[in-house]
């Protein structure tokens, strides 16, 4: 009988002191957490996703992601990514920095720090993920938001054409909001 009582007097000051230590932790866990679900989106947009089979050099190949100017999502999303494949391909996170050229990208992440302008060769199959208000309207064919507390993002299926992808039906019935012409 005591240690139950000793038990359920545990389990109430944990209840009584979690909230405080959450509350310390502050905006700094919940960045922590909203980077880990967008990495997580972002490896998930893949799945989703259908690139020319001219966007690979061969059937070996990794599908690469480009993650601009936001080193920590790059070590989250290689993280996630170890010793998973897409279909049959590897997958390479590759951070770069602001400006540098796309090349050899196929999943290019822009953060909100970075420019909305997009350096690659114009033939290059590229689904563009971005992070800012105006992301779809720059020309972003994905663009997180936030909502009501959570990650949310929305699809530009113009965007989709003009960088030459195809997203899953799949996808779209998730998107926030889809966009089908001129943003």
């Amino acid at each position: 009988m005591i240690s139950v009582a000793l038990l359920a007097l545990a389990c109430l000051s944990l209840l009584l002191v979690a909230p405080a230590a959450s509350a310390q932790t502050g905006s700094g866990s919940s960045r922590s957490i909203e980077r880990s679900v967008k990495a997580a989106f972002l490896y998930k947009f893949l799945g989703y996703t259908e690139f020319p089979a001219a966007a690979f050099e061969d059937a070996a190949s990794p599908v690469v992601i480009g993650v601009v100017d936001a080193d920590e999502m790059a070590a989250e999303l290689t993280r996630i990514v170890a010793g998973r494949t897409v279909g049959t391909r590897p997958i390479v996170v590759r951070a770069m920095k602001d400006g540098e050229p796309a090349t050899g990208v196929h999943l290019l992440f822009l953060s909100s720090s970075a420019s909305a302008r997009v350096s690659r060769d114009a033939q290059q199959p590229l689904l563009v993920v971005t992070e800012s208000d105006r992301g779809l309207a720059q020309g972003s064919v994905i663009n997180f938001r936030i909502i009501d507390q959570r990650v949310r993002f929305d699809v530009s299926l113009e965007a989709a054409d003009k960088y030459n992808v195809k997203l899953s039906s799949r996808l779209l019935t998730v998107a926030h909001q889809v966009h089908k012409g001129v943003n």
